[in-house]
């Protein structure tokens, strides 16, 4: 018997595009990759050289669980330099990505039937973190017209006895927009936990990332890691920078279901964290390039793109003049023009007619996306 938590979780659906994809490539079909959100760079050169040094000298034991001290120290250290913000080793879990530690986390504060809030759209995964624990997706839609943002009036009015915490993430995943200092600043406000995703943080071309921890340190919950800014998706490393208070129980969790992050890829977290910059800026970019002709042509294409994604590396546009079921649409531009793209429905109802491309590939297999997606369109 399967149990009801495990049949409640729902499917990632840009995997269901990867897959078909995949078995098309296959068959012998070329396509081209617009739907995942993974850098296509090779991880650091600085990174590549400390994972072969640790590997050759032997250090594959396991760390402290709640990371190494050096890492935590540079962690530290990073938010002190870009942020402005003070925050002690002993508040910094590492984890094996971003992904455990929302587990970690949502295990640690919430009870059974406890609200998080989140805006629709949303990344795919949130709400189902939060279901794994009995806790409850809270959603409220953002929009176009609000570049975006939530409505801090729509947000106070929906907070319950029950609602424990509010989760954002600028740059966002869809929609690749930053909320502003003014949101970010009644967000810090509310009478709940903040959760912060600043995993994107980095990858912004215009305009400026702010931490939410420069505008209040109490309850304030952040994820972050190596997988986006630093193409180090596969190496796995993640952490969470909490209030001291809830360190201990959130430690207790990861020695029991996790023990420690890879002792490797935290040897590589503290290289790129201290030498990496020079690739960061070269990969930001050519990210940059690619985001501004991805507009371009979506735009001649008739997509509807009203507020521009200045950070991460996806473009989110209104496809429903084509159509009001993104998913069906998703896969007809698959088998047609075999180009993956996301359908908006994964990551929310509020998504729904929406498409989300990702320029994580060549600006010129991009071009090669963009003419086939164009002669699509032409074609119906």
């Amino acid at each position: 018997m399967i149990s009801k938590c495990a049949q409640e979780i729902t499917p990632f659906i840009v995997m269901d595009v990867l897959e078909r994809a995949d078995e098309m490539s296959h068959e012998g079909i070329d396509i081209i990759h617009l739907e995942v959100g993974e850098p296509d760079f090779d991880i650091p050169v600085c990174v590549k050289d400390a994972i072969c040094k640790a590997v050759h000298d032997g250090q594959t034991y396991y760390t402290h669980s709640l990371g190494m001290i050096e890492l935590r120290e540079s962690i530290c250290q990073h938010y002190l330099e870009n942020y402005g913000v003070t925050i002690h080793p002993d508040q910094v879990l590492v984890t094996s990505g971003t992904s455990p530690a929302m587990l970690i986390l949502f295990a640690t504060i919430l009870e059974k039937g406890d609200q998080v809030i989140l805006s629709d759209p949303h990344y795919a995964c949130y709400p189902n973190f939060i279901k794994f624990v009995n806790g409850m997706p809270l959603t409220i839609p953002v929009y176009e017209s609000d570049q975006y943002e939530f409505q801090i009036a729509r947000v106070q009015d929906a907070i319950t006895e029950k609602t424990k915490a509010i989760f954002i993430n600028s740059p966002s995943n869809p929609t690749g927009t930053l909320l502003s200092e003014s949101c970010l600043k009644d967000i810090a406000q509310l009478p709940l936990h903040v959760v912060s995703d600043e995993i994107y943080h980095g990858l912004v071309y215009e305009g400026k990332e702010h931490s939410i921890l420069e505008y209040r340190d109490e309850d304030v919950f952040v994820f972050n890691g190596f997988s986006k800014l630093y193409a180090m998706t596969g190496l796995r490393l993640g952490y969470l920078i909490a209030p001291k208070k809830y360190i201990r129980p959130m430690q207790i969790l990861q020695q029991n279901f996790l023990i420690s992050a890879n002792s490797i890829t935290q040897i590589a977290g503290i290289v790129a964290l201290k030498n990496a910059d020079a690739d960061i800026n070269k990969m930001k970019t050519i990210y940059n390039k690619r985001r501004l002709f991805m507009i371009k042509r979506l735009r001649e294409m008739g997509f509807q793109i009203p507020v521009e994604p200045t950070g991460a590396f996806y473009v989110f546009v209104n496809a429903r003049h084509l159509s009001d079921d993104s998913y069906k649409l998703a896969f007809e531009i698959l088998e047609k023009a075999h180009v993956g793209v996301t359908p908006g429905i994964d990551f929310g109802k509020n998504a729904e007619g929406y498409l989300r491309f990702s320029y994580a590939n060549s600006i010129e297999n991009i071009a090669i996306g963009m003419d086939r997606l164009e002669n699509y369109l032409r074609s119906i």
